[in-house]
């Protein structure tokens, strides 16, 4: 199925907004839960700080990723053209 009008047009937008989001943030922290994942699944290593829980036992410290800057500018201009070639489409 080929891509129409407005898949692009949507699809460009998308992108185009996710870019403005990794541009106003600085960094990602992630849940306990998506920090086990990204060490098991991916192989990351763990991290290496643990926090001490309220019942005394050691908790693992969750991640914080931090996207780079030209990600954010890449993404909007990526999305600024898909969505600008969708409107020169036909219908």
């Amino acid at each position: 199925m080929l891509p129409r009008r407005n898949h692009l047009l949507l699809a460009g937008l998308l992108l185009f907004l996710l870019g403005v989001q990794f541009r106003m943030v600085e960094s990602f922290t992630l849940s306990e839960r998506s920090s086990k994942v990204l060490t098991t699944q991916l192989g990351a290593k763990p991290a290496t700080a643990a926090t001490q829980s309220l019942f005394g036992g050691s908790m693992p410290a969750s991640r914080v990723v931090e996207p780079p800057h030209w990600l954010g500018l890449a993404l909007m201009s990526v999305g600024s053209v898909a969505a600008l070639k969708s409107l020169s489409m036909k219908g």
